[in-house]
């Protein structure tokens, strides 16, 4: 079959190539790949891959061979996946504890721009606990997992302050709930409640400074590939009895396929508008992860295989 594989080369970095097909585990399905999507983090990951690297986490097809245990769809369905590895492929095994059966009403384009960043906000804002009612910060809002957390954050009744440089994605953000929206951190108001942080260096300081008493930040991410100091004095001045914690959306107890079902049910409800700023055939993969990279993509970035 074939897949794409990494080549440690910034310029190109994934090529088609001739691969052997996956051998599904007992509890695992194979999957007829339709369509993938590729996040942010996965173009830094190539720019070392180890030998071996079979990337794509976020897939979205149909079940050609179910599970020799008996688990997960029975015969031939549309589902979405999130396997670990290995998605960017014209057939891929998910595990049957990672997927969730697609209702007619949800589109595969939307289906594969669910997984990672729609897992990620799902998971994030329950380690968050309640919102309603909370002022809440999100920085480095213009992203697959920005978009998701605003909606899903103002449906449940919080107050959504969105950093975003881009005015035609701060629109959007305004769209999908958030209160406010602003293009640079520094004129956020605050104090907040509640502050998801994923760009780190300089606006991770900036960001807890902006922190309410007793309030907490997630730290999720490090979009800005810059490390973060923090000021043990200046933190002891600012918010009294505030948390910082660290977020990794794997770290969670409830399993991968019934979050997926939740992000299916609502976006079949309208209740969920996955963001798909780049759709293009996977021929195309390299350049649309170069763009990825850059900040060049609104949104998510969804390949078709095979003209799916």
């Amino acid at each position: 079959m074939k897949a794409l594989i990494p080549t440690g080369d910034p310029a190109e970095p994934v090529v088609l190539a001739d691969v052997p097909e996956p051998v599904p585990g007992p509890d695992e399905v194979l999957v007829k790949v339709e369509a993938f999507s590729v996040n942010r983090g996965e173009t830094f990951k190539l720019e070392r891959p180890a030998p071996g690297d079979r990337p794509g986490k976020d897939v979205a097809g149909l079940v050609v061979q179910p599970a020799a245990d008996g688990s997960g769809p029975g015969g031939i369905a549309r589902v979405v996946g999130h396997p670990m590895a290995g998605g960017w492929a014209e057939y891929a095994a998910v595990p049957t504890h990672a997927l969730a059966v697609l209702p007619d009403g949800v589109t595969t384009h939307q289906a594969a721009a669910l997984p990672l960043a729609g897992l990620t906000a799902l998971r994030l804002l329950r380690a968050a606990g309640p919102v309603l009612g909370r002022r809440v910060l999100l920085t480095g809002a213009s992203g697959g997992v920005g978009h998701y957390v605003t909606e899903l954050a103002a449906a449940a009744g919080a107050e959504v302050t969105a950093v975003t440089r881009d005015a035609g994605r701060g629109a959007r953000l305004a769209e999908l709930g958030a209160a406010r929206v602003v293009h640079d951190l520094a004129d956020a108001r605050g104090p907040y409640d509640l502050v998801l942080e994923s760009t780190g260096g300089p606006a991770l300081p900036l960001a807890l400074a902006r922190t309410a008493r007793r309030g907490t930040l997630i730290w999720f991410g490090q979009a800005g590939r810059r490390p973060s100091t923090l000021d043990f004095f200046a933190f002891f001045d600012g918010p009294e009895s505030a948390v910082i914690r660290h977020f990794h959306y794997l770290d969670d107890d409830t399993p991968l396929g019934d979050d997926l079902a939740t992000l299916v049910r609502l976006t079949a409800e309208g209740r969920l508008h996955p963001e798909i700023g780049r759709l293009a055939d996977w021929a195309d993969t390299a350049s649309v992860l170069t763009d990825l990279r850059e900040r060049r993509v609104r949104g998510k970035a969804v390949l078709t295989v095979n003209g799916e």
